[in-house]
């Protein structure tokens, strides 16, 4: 992608989640504004440093949790919670904890699956879901080659 697409859907994602906390104060129960806002922060995660990504990461796990709390089995809503707990997982470093994050993302697309059997966006989440762990290892590997190189020659 260009800069230009970057800047755009910076822009766009960002309108979309001030319109969404706007929304939210005239009506914090509806469902379908509170997976917007929590979709919005989440394309918006992946402008920000790791740090800053993740609280907008946990952020949107929280509106979109909370719109389940009101509509609990909207199949949208689920795939998404799965989409953001796979983004906490790959910028978290330690394999254990990342493991929890890919699972709890597993688990919401398989229930999104479950609401909606038909679409294949949901079914071939649940299927790399299954294959994402070992992914995330390799990755690990990848960015981190000094470390491991000098904890070969350590050992």
């Amino acid at each position: 992608m260009d800069m230009q697409s970057d800047f755009d859907r910076l822009l766009f994602f960002e309108h979309a989640r001030k319109t969404a906390e706007a929304a939210y104060a005239k009506d914090p129960l509806d469902a379908d504004n509170l997976t917007r806002w929590g979709g919005a922060l989440l394309e918006l995660s992946q402008f920000q440093t790791v740090p800053d990504s993740k609280k907008m990461i946990l952020d949107a796990i929280s509106k979109l949790e909370e719109a389940l709390m009101v509509s609990p089995n909207r199949h949208d809503t689920l795939w998404c919670l799965g989409n953001a707990h796979t983004s906490h997982a790959f910028l978290t470093p330690d394999q254990d904890e990342a493991k929890e994050y890919f699972n709890k993302a597993t688990l919401y697309f398989q229930q999104a699956v479950d609401e909606e059997p038909s679409n294949e966006l949901y079914q071939k989440s649940l299927e790399v879901a299954a294959k994402v762990l070992l992914y995330h290892f390799f990755c690990q590997l990848m960015f981190a080659p000094r470390c491991l190189c000098f904890t070969w020659l350590v050992f």
